[in-house]
């Protein structure tokens, strides 16, 4: 299916006392809301994800030193990875989103082991800094979801319900 791809320019920060899981949505939603007047007939898919380990929220981390941070931070513990993934029609303008959970356990994670890893990867706009597409997978002990490519960014799964809901039919 044909597709184009925008940046949004959407600001990441969180809002005082938001939760992860609304964090999530109102970036996923905001970011499907900011590119629709380029898009007039079309159905806008915005995503985002926000990680949370050890009573910490973790988002993308923007660079080295904050990366290596969060992964000294998740080493050998749980993590959760709210995705969230919005469609917005801009025919109807009918908005719906969904967040799909995904749990992580992190293997435990040596400095060196870090520093490799970002050295190859660089994930540094991938919350928790772990692409698990890519070598990110090395550092991850556990998956638990209803969605395996909740944790990559974008739940297929959910994205496919919500596209049905706007009465587009995938296959």
């Amino acid at each position: 299916m044909p597709f184009s791809v925008a940046d949004s320019l959407v600001s990441e920060d969180r809002l005082p006392g938001e939760t992860p899981e609304n964090m999530a949505r109102r970036l996923a939603e905001t970011k499907a809301l900011a590119v629709a007047g380029g898009f007039p007939r079309a159905l806008i898919i915005g995503c985002d994800q926000v990680a949370v380990g050890s009573g910490e929220i973790f988002g993308k981390p923007g660079s080295h030193e904050n990366a290596a941070r969060q992964l000294r931070a998740l080493s050998g513990r749980d993590a959760v990875f709210h995705t969230a993934v919005c469609v917005h029609n801009t025919l109807t303008r009918l908005i719906s989103s969904r967040v799909v959970p995904c749990r992580v356990l992190f293997r435990k994670l040596d400095d060196a082991r870090i520093e490799r890893y970002l050295a190859r990867e660089q994930p540094y706009d991938c919350a928790g800094s772990a692409k698990s597409e890519g070598l990110g997978i090395a550092l991850i002990a556990k998956i638990e979801g209803s969605d395996p490519t909740a944790l990559v960014g974008l739940p297929l799964i959910a994205l496919v319900e919500l596209l049905q809901e706007q009465a587009f039919d995938v296959v």
